[in-house]
């Protein structure tokens, strides 16, 4: 959920979110047509999920449509071998905010990231702000410090963590 988050925060979409609606629908193909409907796969593969036989067939389908792939690999798990090739986000369960905030900034070179869905902590009221330039989060992040945002609502400065743009308390 908090990759899910973060990617909606940045204006992207993941289809895990479709996983749990429309019950009717089997899960097989809810995932085919999130697969089909996407512009890459991320794959969140962890030590007990990488070798499981659903997350293959979706790793298969994506490679036949010829969709980027992107290997997010927990530490001690193994990539399958359809994408054993490819260089994964490597992380630990403690380190994931780092590793989404890279995937972030990759996607922000392959893509036209613009727009911050930011929710105010305060008076929860969700905004859409332009997106922090890449050289100011550089900066947060080698200074070790928030970004900052001022919710239009009711004027309450807020502190974003400058990997996941998560909104802090």
């Amino acid at each position: 959920m908090q990759l899910s988050r973060a990617l909606f925060r940045v204006g992207l979409v993941s289809t895990v979110a479709i996983y749990n609606l429309s019950p009717t629908i089997s899960l097989a193909e809810r995932s085919s047509f999130g697969i089909r409907n996407s512009d890459c796969l991320i794959a969140l593969l962890t030590k007990e999920g990488s070798c499981s036989p659903e997350v293959c067939q979706e790793i298969g389908l994506a490679r036949g449509l010829d969709l980027l792939i992107i290997p997010l690999l927990e530490q001690d798990a193994k990539l399958p071998f359809l994408i054993e090739h490819l260089r994964p986000f490597a992380f630990e369960q403690s380190e994931f905010s780092d590793v989404i905030g890279n995937l972030i900034r990759t996607l922000r070179e392959l893509s036209r990231l613009e727009w911050l869905k930011v929710t105010c902590p305060k008076c929860g009221e969700e905004m859409t702000q332009y997106l922090t330039q890449e050289e100011d989060v550089k900066e947060a992040l080698a200074k070790g410090k928030w970004l900052e945002t001022i919710c239009s609502y009711c004027q309450n400065r807020i502190h974003l963590d400058a990997r996941t743009f998560e909104p802090m308390l």
